[in-house]
Protein backbone atom coordinates (compact mmCIF):
# COMPACT_ATOMS: atom_id res chain seq x y z
CA UNK A 1 0.00 0.00 0.00
CA UNK A 2 1.32 3.45 -0.87
CA UNK A 3 0.66 6.77 0.81
CA UNK A 4 1.02 10.37 -0.26
CA UNK A 5 1.38 13.55 1.77
CA UNK A 6 -1.41 15.95 0.84
CA UNK A 7 -0.12 19.05 -0.92
CA UNK A 8 -2.87 21.22 0.54
CA UNK A 9 -2.05 22.73 3.94
CA UNK A 10 -4.02 25.12 6.07
CA UNK A 11 -3.25 28.66 4.84
CA UNK A 12 -2.82 29.97 8.40
CA UNK A 13 -0.15 27.54 9.58
CA UNK A 14 2.40 29.35 11.78
CA UNK A 15 5.57 30.40 9.99
CA UNK A 16 9.12 30.97 11.26
CA UNK A 17 11.33 34.00 10.70
CA UNK A 18 12.00 32.90 7.12
CA UNK A 19 8.33 32.51 6.28
CA UNK A 20 8.45 28.69 6.24
CA UNK A 21 5.82 26.46 7.83
CA UNK A 22 6.69 23.24 9.58
CA UNK A 23 5.56 21.39 6.45
CA UNK A 24 8.57 22.84 4.63
CA UNK A 25 10.83 20.76 6.89
CA UNK A 26 8.97 17.48 6.59
CA UNK A 27 9.77 14.58 4.28
CA UNK A 28 7.97 11.55 2.90
CA UNK A 29 5.40 9.48 4.77
CA UNK A 30 7.21 7.09 7.12
CA UNK A 31 7.20 3.38 6.33
CA UNK A 32 8.60 2.45 9.74
CA UNK A 33 6.46 0.40 12.14
CA UNK A 34 3.58 2.28 13.73
CA UNK A 35 4.76 3.61 17.08
CA UNK A 36 8.48 3.44 16.21
CA UNK A 37 10.48 5.85 18.36
CA UNK A 38 12.50 6.87 15.30
CA UNK A 39 9.48 8.76 13.92
CA UNK A 40 9.30 10.78 17.14
CA UNK A 41 12.97 11.72 16.72
CA UNK A 42 12.27 12.76 13.12
CA UNK A 43 9.48 14.97 14.43
CA UNK A 44 11.83 16.54 16.98
CA UNK A 45 14.37 17.31 14.24
CA UNK A 46 11.66 18.94 12.11
CA UNK A 47 10.48 21.03 15.06
CA UNK A 48 14.01 22.12 16.01
CA UNK A 49 15.00 23.15 12.47
CA UNK A 50 11.72 24.97 11.89
CA UNK A 51 11.93 26.92 15.14
CA UNK A 52 15.58 27.82 14.53
CA UNK A 53 14.61 29.19 11.09
CA UNK A 54 17.30 27.28 9.21
CA UNK A 55 17.12 27.37 5.42
CA UNK A 56 16.36 23.76 4.35
CA UNK A 57 18.92 23.96 1.53
CA UNK A 58 21.60 24.83 4.11
CA UNK A 59 21.28 21.39 5.71
CA UNK A 60 22.97 18.16 4.61
CA UNK A 61 21.55 15.00 6.18
CA UNK A 62 23.63 11.82 6.02
CA UNK A 63 23.06 8.24 7.17
CA UNK A 64 24.31 4.67 6.89
CA UNK A 65 22.23 1.47 6.91
CA UNK A 66 19.41 0.38 9.20
CA UNK A 67 15.95 1.49 10.32
CA UNK A 68 17.48 4.67 11.71
CA UNK A 69 19.26 5.38 8.45
CA UNK A 70 15.93 5.20 6.59
CA UNK A 71 14.59 7.97 8.82
CA UNK A 72 16.15 10.95 6.94
CA UNK A 73 13.71 10.18 4.12
CA UNK A 74 10.95 11.22 6.51
CA UNK A 75 12.27 14.68 7.44
CA UNK A 76 13.91 17.67 5.71
CA UNK A 77 12.71 16.67 2.25
CA UNK A 78 14.08 19.91 0.74
CA UNK A 79 17.59 19.43 2.16
CA UNK A 80 20.66 17.76 0.69
CA UNK A 81 20.90 14.06 1.54
CA UNK A 82 23.25 11.09 1.19
CA UNK A 83 22.51 7.55 2.32
CA UNK A 84 25.89 5.81 2.56
CA UNK A 85 26.89 2.22 3.31
CA UNK A 86 26.80 0.45 6.67
CA UNK A 87 28.92 2.24 9.28
CA UNK A 88 30.52 4.65 6.83
CA UNK A 89 28.43 7.78 7.32
CA UNK A 90 31.24 9.58 9.25
CA UNK A 91 33.59 9.36 6.25
CA UNK A 92 31.02 10.91 3.93
CA UNK A 93 30.22 13.60 6.49
CA UNK A 94 33.92 14.40 6.93
CA UNK A 95 34.52 14.75 3.21
CA UNK A 96 31.47 16.93 2.70
CA UNK A 97 32.19 19.14 5.70
CA UNK A 98 35.80 19.67 4.67
CA UNK A 99 34.70 20.69 1.18
CA UNK A 100 31.99 23.10 2.31
CA UNK A 101 31.86 24.49 5.82
CA UNK A 102 28.77 26.60 5.03
CA UNK A 103 26.27 23.74 5.47
CA UNK A 104 24.84 22.23 8.64
CA UNK A 105 25.79 18.54 8.69
CA UNK A 106 23.27 16.27 10.40
CA UNK A 107 24.30 12.63 10.65
CA UNK A 108 21.70 10.02 11.65
CA UNK A 109 22.78 6.55 12.66
CA UNK A 110 21.71 3.55 14.73
CA UNK A 111 23.22 1.45 17.47
CA UNK A 112 24.20 -1.24 14.98
CA UNK A 113 25.45 1.25 12.38
CA UNK A 114 27.58 3.09 15.00
CA UNK A 115 28.45 0.68 17.81
CA UNK A 116 29.38 -2.33 15.65
CA UNK A 117 30.55 -2.03 12.04
CA UNK A 118 30.92 1.74 12.30
CA UNK A 119 32.66 1.96 15.69
CA UNK A 120 36.07 2.79 14.23
CA UNK A 121 34.69 5.61 12.11
CA UNK A 122 32.59 6.92 15.00
CA UNK A 123 35.65 7.09 17.27
CA UNK A 124 37.70 9.04 14.74
CA UNK A 125 35.02 11.54 13.74
CA UNK A 126 34.56 12.28 17.46
CA UNK A 127 38.27 12.74 18.20
CA UNK A 128 38.70 15.02 15.17
CA UNK A 129 35.84 17.20 16.50
CA UNK A 130 34.19 17.50 13.10
CA UNK A 131 31.58 20.26 13.10
CA UNK A 132 28.42 18.17 12.83
CA UNK A 133 25.40 16.88 14.74
CA UNK A 134 25.50 13.10 15.15
CA UNK A 135 22.24 11.50 16.36
CA UNK A 136 22.02 7.80 17.22
CA UNK A 137 18.54 6.28 17.26
CA UNK A 138 19.30 3.62 19.84
CA UNK A 139 16.88 0.69 20.21
CA UNK A 140 19.33 -2.00 21.33
CA UNK A 141 18.54 -4.36 18.48
CA UNK A 142 18.84 -4.94 14.74
CA UNK A 143 15.32 -4.12 13.58
CA UNK A 144 15.96 -4.81 9.88
CA UNK A 145 17.24 -8.33 10.53
CA UNK A 146 14.59 -9.57 12.96
CA UNK A 147 15.67 -8.20 16.34
CA UNK A 148 19.07 -9.62 17.28
CA UNK A 149 20.77 -7.83 20.20
CA UNK A 150 23.03 -4.96 19.21
CA UNK A 151 26.22 -3.85 20.95
CA UNK A 152 24.26 -1.32 23.05
CA UNK A 153 21.87 -3.92 24.49
CA UNK A 154 22.37 -4.01 28.27
CA UNK A 155 23.65 -7.17 29.91
CA UNK A 156 20.64 -9.14 31.13
CA UNK A 157 18.19 -7.30 28.89
CA UNK A 158 15.62 -9.74 27.50
CA UNK A 159 14.74 -9.70 23.81
CA UNK A 160 11.32 -10.50 22.36
CA UNK A 161 12.26 -14.13 21.83
CA UNK A 162 13.01 -14.43 25.56
CA UNK A 163 16.82 -14.71 25.66
CA UNK A 164 18.79 -12.50 28.04
CA UNK A 165 21.82 -10.71 26.60
CA UNK A 166 25.04 -12.18 28.03
CA UNK A 167 27.39 -9.37 26.95
CA UNK A 168 28.14 -6.01 28.51
CA UNK A 169 26.83 -2.97 26.64
CA UNK A 170 28.76 -0.24 24.85
CA UNK A 171 27.81 3.16 26.28
CA UNK A 172 28.00 5.46 23.27
CA UNK A 173 27.90 8.65 25.37
CA UNK A 174 30.86 7.51 27.45
CA UNK A 175 32.69 6.40 24.30
CA UNK A 176 32.04 9.75 22.62
CA UNK A 177 33.43 11.64 25.62
CA UNK A 178 36.51 9.44 25.88
CA UNK A 179 37.16 9.94 22.16
CA UNK A 180 37.01 13.74 22.46
CA UNK A 181 33.45 14.77 21.57
CA UNK A 182 32.79 18.33 22.72
CA UNK A 183 29.01 18.05 23.13
CA UNK A 184 27.38 14.90 24.54
CA UNK A 185 23.73 14.37 25.45
CA UNK A 186 21.26 11.55 25.88
CA UNK A 187 17.51 11.65 25.55
CA UNK A 188 14.41 9.53 24.99
CA UNK A 189 12.30 9.53 21.85
CA UNK A 190 9.18 9.84 24.00
CA UNK A 191 10.35 13.09 25.61
CA UNK A 192 10.27 15.87 23.00
CA UNK A 193 10.25 18.53 25.71
CA UNK A 194 13.81 17.51 26.50
CA UNK A 195 14.92 16.32 23.06
CA UNK A 196 14.04 19.41 20.98
CA UNK A 197 16.13 21.88 23.06
CA UNK A 198 19.03 19.41 23.01
CA UNK A 199 18.90 19.21 19.20
CA UNK A 200 18.79 23.01 18.98
CA UNK A 201 21.82 23.30 21.26
CA UNK A 202 23.69 20.63 19.28
CA UNK A 203 23.00 22.50 16.02
CA UNK A 204 24.40 25.71 17.50
CA UNK A 205 27.49 24.02 18.97
CA UNK A 206 30.72 24.33 16.98
CA UNK A 207 32.35 20.92 16.98
CA UNK A 208 31.21 17.30 17.26
CA UNK A 209 27.77 17.27 18.91
CA UNK A 210 26.58 13.78 19.82
CA UNK A 211 23.07 12.84 20.99
CA UNK A 212 22.23 9.25 21.94
CA UNK A 213 18.43 8.86 21.82
CA UNK A 214 16.89 5.74 23.33
CA UNK A 215 14.25 4.83 20.75
CA UNK A 216 12.21 1.69 21.53
CA UNK A 217 11.67 -0.82 18.74
CA UNK A 218 7.96 -1.61 19.04
CA UNK A 219 8.29 -4.80 16.99
CA UNK A 220 11.31 -6.53 18.51
CA UNK A 221 12.38 -4.78 21.72
CA UNK A 222 9.43 -3.25 23.57
CA UNK A 223 8.67 -6.24 25.78
CA UNK A 224 8.93 -6.84 29.55
CA UNK A 225 12.57 -7.39 30.47
CA UNK A 226 13.96 -5.09 27.77
CA UNK A 227 15.90 -2.09 29.03
CA UNK A 228 15.14 -0.22 25.79
CA UNK A 229 11.35 -0.43 26.10
CA UNK A 230 9.04 2.55 26.60
CA UNK A 231 8.02 1.34 30.06
CA UNK A 232 11.57 0.73 31.30
CA UNK A 233 12.96 4.06 30.09
CA UNK A 234 10.08 6.06 31.55
CA UNK A 235 10.59 4.36 34.93
CA UNK A 236 14.39 4.61 35.00
CA UNK A 237 15.22 7.89 33.28
CA UNK A 238 17.10 10.39 35.46
CA UNK A 239 17.56 13.83 33.92
CA UNK A 240 20.64 15.98 34.53
CA UNK A 241 18.28 18.96 34.67
CA UNK A 242 15.85 21.01 32.64
CA UNK A 243 17.30 22.33 29.38
CA UNK A 244 16.19 25.60 27.81
CA UNK A 245 17.66 26.84 24.53
CA UNK A 246 17.35 30.52 23.66
CA UNK A 247 18.17 31.45 20.02
CA UNK A 248 20.34 34.54 19.69
CA UNK A 249 17.74 36.43 17.65
CA UNK A 250 15.19 36.32 20.45
CA UNK A 251 15.18 38.57 23.49
CA UNK A 252 16.67 36.92 26.56
CA UNK A 253 14.56 37.68 29.62
CA UNK A 254 15.05 36.88 33.29
CA UNK A 255 11.87 34.88 33.71
CA UNK A 256 13.46 31.54 34.61
CA UNK A 257 12.62 28.80 37.05
CA UNK A 258 14.13 28.77 40.55
CA UNK A 259 17.27 26.67 40.83
CA UNK A 260 18.91 28.05 37.68
CA UNK A 261 22.44 26.69 37.67
CA UNK A 262 24.31 27.37 34.44
CA UNK A 263 24.08 29.73 31.50
CA UNK A 264 26.20 28.88 28.48
CA UNK A 265 26.64 31.22 25.53
CA UNK A 266 27.27 29.35 22.28
CA UNK A 267 29.63 30.50 19.53
CA UNK A 268 26.79 32.08 17.56
CA UNK A 269 25.50 34.04 20.54
CA UNK A 270 22.60 31.72 21.41
CA UNK A 271 22.27 30.54 25.00
CA UNK A 272 21.71 27.22 26.78
CA UNK A 273 20.22 27.37 30.27
CA UNK A 274 20.46 24.41 32.65
CA UNK A 275 18.26 24.15 35.74
CA UNK A 276 18.34 22.04 38.90
CA UNK A 277 21.57 20.29 38.00
CA UNK A 278 22.84 17.55 40.28
CA UNK A 279 25.23 19.23 42.68
CA UNK A 280 27.94 16.61 42.22
CA UNK A 281 27.87 16.78 38.41
CA UNK A 282 29.61 19.46 36.38
CA UNK A 283 28.52 19.26 32.70
CA UNK A 284 31.58 21.26 31.67
CA UNK A 285 34.02 18.76 33.19
CA UNK A 286 34.60 15.54 31.25
CA UNK A 287 35.61 13.50 34.30
CA UNK A 288 32.64 14.65 36.37
CA UNK A 289 30.24 13.73 33.54
CA UNK A 290 31.77 10.27 33.14
CA UNK A 291 31.50 9.60 36.88
CA UNK A 292 27.85 10.67 36.92
CA UNK A 293 27.01 8.36 34.00
CA UNK A 294 28.75 5.42 35.65
CA UNK A 295 26.95 6.08 38.94
CA UNK A 296 23.55 5.97 37.26
CA UNK A 297 24.48 2.97 35.11
CA UNK A 298 25.45 1.02 38.24
CA UNK A 299 22.12 1.95 39.83
CA UNK A 300 20.27 0.69 36.75
CA UNK A 301 19.16 4.16 35.68
CA UNK A 302 19.52 6.01 32.37
CA UNK A 303 21.05 9.48 32.68
CA UNK A 304 19.44 11.85 30.17
CA UNK A 305 19.85 15.51 29.27
CA UNK A 306 22.98 17.51 28.54
CA UNK A 307 25.82 15.43 29.94
CA UNK A 308 28.92 17.28 28.74
CA UNK A 309 29.82 20.37 26.72
CA UNK A 310 33.18 21.99 25.99
CA UNK A 311 32.60 25.74 26.05
CA UNK A 312 35.92 26.40 24.29
CA UNK A 313 35.56 23.86 21.47
CA UNK A 314 37.77 24.24 18.38
CA UNK A 315 36.42 22.24 15.47
CA UNK A 316 38.39 20.52 12.71
CA UNK A 317 38.28 23.59 10.47
CA UNK A 318 39.86 25.69 13.23
CA UNK A 319 42.59 23.13 13.85
CA UNK A 320 43.46 22.58 10.18
CA UNK A 321 42.95 26.23 9.16
CA UNK A 322 40.95 25.19 6.12
CA UNK A 323 39.56 27.42 3.40
CA UNK A 324 36.63 29.53 4.50
CA UNK A 325 35.20 29.29 1.00
CA UNK A 326 33.59 26.09 -0.33
CA UNK A 327 36.09 24.22 -2.51
CA UNK A 328 33.77 24.26 -5.51
CA UNK A 329 33.97 28.07 -5.58
CA UNK A 330 37.78 28.17 -5.81
CA UNK A 331 39.21 28.93 -9.23
CA UNK A 332 42.55 28.10 -10.87
CA UNK A 333 44.14 31.27 -9.47
CA UNK A 334 43.23 30.10 -5.93
CA UNK A 335 44.35 26.51 -6.37
CA UNK A 336 47.53 27.13 -8.36
CA UNK A 337 49.77 29.80 -6.74
CA UNK A 338 52.16 29.98 -9.68
CA UNK A 339 55.59 28.61 -10.50
CA UNK A 340 57.56 31.08 -8.42
CA UNK A 341 55.50 30.39 -5.30
CA UNK A 342 56.04 26.65 -5.74
CA UNK A 343 59.80 27.25 -6.07
CA UNK A 344 59.73 29.25 -2.83
CA UNK A 345 57.86 26.49 -1.04
CA UNK A 346 60.31 23.87 -2.27
CA UNK A 347 63.26 26.05 -1.26
CA UNK A 348 61.87 26.45 2.25
CA UNK A 349 61.81 22.66 2.64
CA UNK A 350 65.44 22.11 1.70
Amino acid sequence: MSYQIPKFRHPELPVNDLGYTRADYEGSISTLCAGCGHDSISGAIVKACHELSIEPHKIAKLSGIGCSSKAPTYFLGKSHGFNSVHGRMPSVATGAAMANRDLLYLGVSGDGDTASIGMGQFAHVARRNLNMVYIVMNNGCYGLTKGQDSATADEGSVSKKGDANIYSAIDLCATAMQMGATFVARSFSGDKQQLVPLIKAAISHRGFAFIDVVSPCVTFNNNPGSTKSYEFVREHAEATGTVDFVPMQKEITTDYEPGFSHEVTMHDGSTVHLYKMEEEMNPFDRTSALIAMEKHRTAGDILTGLIYMDRDSRDLHDVMETSRRPLNTLGAEDLCPGNQMLKNINASLR
